[in-house]
């Protein structure tokens, strides 16, 4: 029954829906790396290195780094891969800081899909994942250079909801740190 489904949809909701596995998918391993157990200093030692990348933070810095893994995301086979240790340390970054300051690192995660960069950023890599595993899957059909036409258009789509997240990430740390 899925399977015939599957055939009968269109390219686009095929695309909609790969795109949707991966948004799950990114979130059970972001929350794998929630879930990892850390010791005090571990977590102290890498909530101090956040903190020192925090004093010089900009929307360029957090654009650049969220664009740049974005970016490497959609290379086929390995960006996925990458992607996957990207989440998975995202998330133990998560639990550090969290433990830190004794909150539930599980609690602290789901809070920030109340901000809706944290939306934007998971929609821009889950549309990586799975250009990516399309544009593998037309390399492989030999239909690579069409599906390598969507991939840029793609990566245009990612880049301004990146922009977007960074500049309202940003704007909330700077009304943090400040107030």
């Amino acid at each position: 029954m899925a399977l015939d489904f599957w055939k009968s949809a269109t390219t686009r909701i095929k695309k909609i829906l790969t795109i949707a596995a991966f948004f799950l998918l990114s979130l059970i391993i972001t929350i794998a790396g929630v879930l990892t157990p850390l010791s005090p200093s571990e977590a102290s030692d890498i909530k101090q290195e956040l903190e020192q990348m925090r004093e010089n933070i900009s929307v360029q810095l957090i654009f650049g780094n969220n664009f740049m893994i974005c970016l490497a995301m959609f290379i086929p086979v390995a960006g996925p891969v990458f992607g996957c240790y990207v989440l998975y340390s995202t998330g133990v970054v998560i639990a550090a800081e969290s433990l830190s300051e004794g909150l539930p690192p599980l609690i602290v995660f789901l809070f920030l899909f109340a901000f809706p960069f944290t939306w934007l950023e998971f929609l821009a890599y889950s549309i990586a994942f799975a250009q990516s595993v399309w544009l593998t899957r037309r390399i492989i059909q030999h239909r690579g250079k069409r599906e390598l036409v969507n991939t840029c258009i793609l990566i245009s789509i990612c880049a301004v909801m990146l922009l977007i997240a960074a500049i309202i990430e940003t704007a909330l740390i700077a009304m943090l740190t400040q107030g």
